[in-house]
């Protein structure tokens, strides 16, 4: 079958394309589970973009339910610190033939993931990217992001950040896939499977991302869920018996009272050398919140 009017096709790492000619120059940028990245030009609105192909969006109810998720919130975020949705497409003439769906946003230069691998950033950049990071988390979070970690979360030449929103990630190195690296930034609320927790868990991941900037490395680098949990617990402490009440998984709290007590540790020893005013601000980042 030939491609629709107006499109045409390319194969880029053995998946086939189908987008708008407006689309030009597609080249592979990254992948994950829920699809795949190109960049493209876009001659109509004369710039560079990302099109992101949904990896089987209508496979299943949960595949459905998600693509609609990250649709819907895309087409609503309008914000200068968000990746906003520029156009959305799919191929299909017919519903019959309505099996792939395409979105397109602004394409941005280097995630913070490779930014730190790459270079020292100074304290005045660490402060203006967590700014900017906080503004944009304050529109997403009636949403709640739950995957915020530096590899969805971009940087362009003139250090203007926009959270790479619900999956628009590109692909990161081995070692920083999956869940490994939602386990880096993901807070122990969530991990400990407490009762209740709002929008502080990001809190928690902006917090984790901010101690890397200012380090130059991952602030707890989790080998496993039990490591993840541990390595926490050194830096902030053991949680009071009200907080462990609040975990619903009596194998989980067990653990934890089977452990020394470890005492909160002061974060300028951590942050030796850091501004004294981000170490200050962090304080509330890096605890135990259990909304």
């Amino acid at each position: 079958m030939s491609a629709r009017s107006g499109y045409y096709r390319q194969e880029l790492n053995k998946t086939v394309w189908e987008v708008p000619e407006r689309y030009q120059n597609l080249t592979p940028v990254g992948s994950g589970a829920y699809g795949s990245v190109c960049s493209a030009y876009d001659v109509r609105l004369r710039q560079k973009v990302a099109v992101k192909k949904l990896s089987r969006p209508f496979q299943s109810l949960i595949h459905s339910r998600r693509s609609y998720r990250e649709l819907r919130l895309l087409k609503h975020m309008k914000h200068e610190n968000v990746i906003g949705l520029l156009d959305v497409f799919s191929p299909a003439a017919s519903l019959e033939d309505f099996h792939e769906v395409y979105l397109v946003t602004n394409l941005m230069g280097a995630d913070l993931n490779n930014i730190v691998k790459f270079q020292r950033l100074s304290d005045e950049h660490v402060q203006f990217l967590i700014y900017q990071l906080l503004r944009g988390l304050k529109v997403v979070n009636p949403s709640t992001h739950h995957d915020l970690k530096p590899s969805n979360v971009a940087v362009n030449e003139d250090c203007e950040l926009r959270i790479l929103d619900f999956g628009l990630a590109r692909q990161t190195d081995d070692e920083m896939t999956g869940y490994v690296a939602t386990r880096w930034y993901r807070a122990p609320e969530i991990m400990l499977n407490w009762m209740h927790y709002n929008q502080t868990v990001d809190i928690w991941s902006v917090g984790c991302i901010m101690g890397e900037l200012l380090k130059g490395k991952v602030l707890f680098p989790g080998n496993d869920y039990i490591d993840q949990l541990k390595r926490i617990m050194e830096v902030v402490g053991t949680p009071t018996p009200d907080l462990l009440q609040k975990i619903s998984s009596e194998h989980a709290q067990k653990y934890i009272q089977s452990l020394p007590f470890m005492p909160q540790q002061d974060l300028e020893k951590i942050f030796r050398g850091a501004n004294p005013m981000g170490e200050t601000e962090s304080y509330p980042i890096t605890e135990f919140a259990g909304g």
